[in-house]
């Protein structure tokens, strides 16, 4: 048995893989799908700037300073709770119906949802438009599960290296346009002084800018993206099996096709049924799995708390705690995060990679962060001491690019996630699942980071100096990496 054993095994490993030739990317469709993801990134980092006086106006603090926290965390956090309940059926869907209708879906409610948030004049008008921007949007892990599919071993992380394009492209773009755009009738009165219409919607213009963005790149998607599923089933079919049953589920469909499918013969007479169709849930819910999604996840509430606290900690006064930035220069710090962060992922991240191994890169980012989290106290005791000196804007620069380094672990998990994937067909669920949990965190964090913010910095009891929130970032940053040594140094084959 042990003979047999090695038979298997050795021809796998080592022959095969010294005659593997690395795969060229298939720069056509993936040039694609790197432009429909620049949608996500600029719909959400274009309020970053602007977020917090956007809070203070519409009237919901009454006029305290320390409550724009909890408000502006609140709202970022409710679009990753209704983003939660949605984004995994949306990425389920996705493996039966194809990725092009799903993203098509997603761009059409990111465009809607961030025109509503533009002409949102309360508090809960622009609680509403961010639910609709989570709920009507699963592209995040259905575009990932499209990359996967475009790919393979020899230029996964190669394709990942690029994926930071996008998100930085946005995270330069988004914060930029926000932070110039916003109260265009009080920044560029010769141009729109006389705008009555952008007198009382003063955030309207930089919310439309990625809005028309998102239809532009819907019309992209249905002209030129080339489907990845290899049998979808149409959507009106699924329709139609949807309203015969009450409770009918996605496997059902699948299901109760498979008898009387005329079109797809070999598949049906091929003994492992699983290789070629997307396996249940609970099928799903193996080790592989739990571990590169709780990995995941906790990247992203690291990642998010950082991303949330930030623009709320240079918008703050220096005497609380923060800053005292103006928006457009808080736009232009995020900006230039964007700009390095995209070239370094596009141009260090696969040569680290590959010299470091996927874990220890991994882990490696996580690390960064428990610099970065200092980082805020000093930044605020160098202001309180000297004002905004040149030695303030030096730690806040070593801020921006110690964070990068945190940016380098999304490559990595998502190198794991893509192999502890079952199988092929269940690649959308597999993201989705991984998304849902990540959705969960994000929803968690900004909520949480900026509330701790609020409460740390509040008049009567300044917890721990003031500083409070930073110590549970770190307590949180140490958590993440201990969970990270759960990743097999190899990473798994699929």
């Amino acid at each position: 048995m042990s003979s047999s054993h090695v038979d298997e095994e050795s021809p796998l490993l080592a022959p095969e893989q010294r005659k593997k030739k690395h795969t060229p990317l298939p720069w056509a469709q993936f040039s694609i799908v790197l432009f429909l993801q620049l949608a996500e990134p600029l719909t959400g980092q274009v309020i970053s700037p602007f977020a917090p006086d956007m809070i203070r106006n519409v009237g919901i603090t009454h006029g305290d300073e320390t409550k724009v926290g909890y408000y502006v965390g609140l709202m970022q956090s409710l679009f990753f709770a209704t983003q939660a309940l949605t984004v995994l059926h949306w990425s389920r869907i996705s493996d039966h119906v194809g990725r092009k209708p799903v993203i098509i879906s997603g761009l059409f409610g990111l465009s809607l949802s961030m025109y509503c948030f533009g002409l949102s004049q309360t508090f809960w008008g622009l609680v509403l438009s961010r639910c609709l921007n989570g709920a009507l949007n699963g592209n995040i892990g259905v575009i990932k599960s499209m990359m996967a599919e475009l790919t393979d071993s020899t230029n996964l992380a190669q394709a990942y290296a690029y994926m930071p394009i996008a998100w930085s492209t946005g995270g330069t773009l988004g914060p930029m346009i926000g932070g110039a755009l916003s109260r265009p009738a009080e920044r560029f009165p010769e141009l729109f002084g006389q705008n009555e219409f952008l007198k009382q919607y003063p955030y309207f213009l930089p919310c439309a800018v990625p809005a028309t963005f998102s239809l532009l790149a819907c019309l992209v998607t249905f002209l030129f993206l080339k489907e990845t599923v290899p049998s979808p089933v149409s959507i009106s079919r699924l329709f139609r099996f949807r309203k015969s049953t009450a409770n009918l589920t996605l496997q059902n469909v699948v299901a109760s096709q498979e008898p009387s499918a005329t079109t797809l013969p070999s598949k049906t007479k091929l003994p492992p049924d699983e290789d070629e169709k997307p396996l249940p849930l609970l099928a799903l819910l193996n080790r592989r799995v739990v571990v590169a999604g709780a990995n995941y996840s906790f990247l992203a509430i690291v990642d998010i708390a950082f991303r949330a606290l930030q623009p709320l900690f240079f918008s703050t006064p220096i005497h609380l705690g923060g800053l005292g930035l103006a928006p457009h220069k808080i736009g232009m710090i995020l900006s230039v995060f964007g700009v390095l962060n995209g070239v370094f992922q596009v141009c260090f991240f696969a040569k680290i990679h590959d010299r470091w191994g996927t874990k220890n890169v991994f882990i490696a980012g996580l690390i960064a962060a428990v610099p970065v989290f200092a980082s805020f106290p000093l930044i605020n005791h160098l202001a309180r001491a000297q004002g905004l000196s040149l030695s303030v804007w030096i730690v806040v620069g070593v801020q921006v690019v110690i964070s990068i380094l945190i940016s380098l672990s999304y490559g990595c998990i998502f190198i794991y996630i893509t192999a502890a994937a079952p199988n092929r067909a269940s690649m959308g669920a597999t993201n989705g699942l991984c998304q849902m949990t990540v959705s969960i965190m994000r929803a968690i964090g900004p909520a949480a980071a900026n509330s701790l913010f609020s409460l740390s910095i509040d008049k009567e009891h300044h917890y721990l100096g003031g500083w409070m929130v930073y110590y549970v970032l770190e307590v949180l940053a140490f958590v993440s990496i201990a969970i990270g040594t759960l990743l097999p140094r190899q990473v798994w084959k699929m």
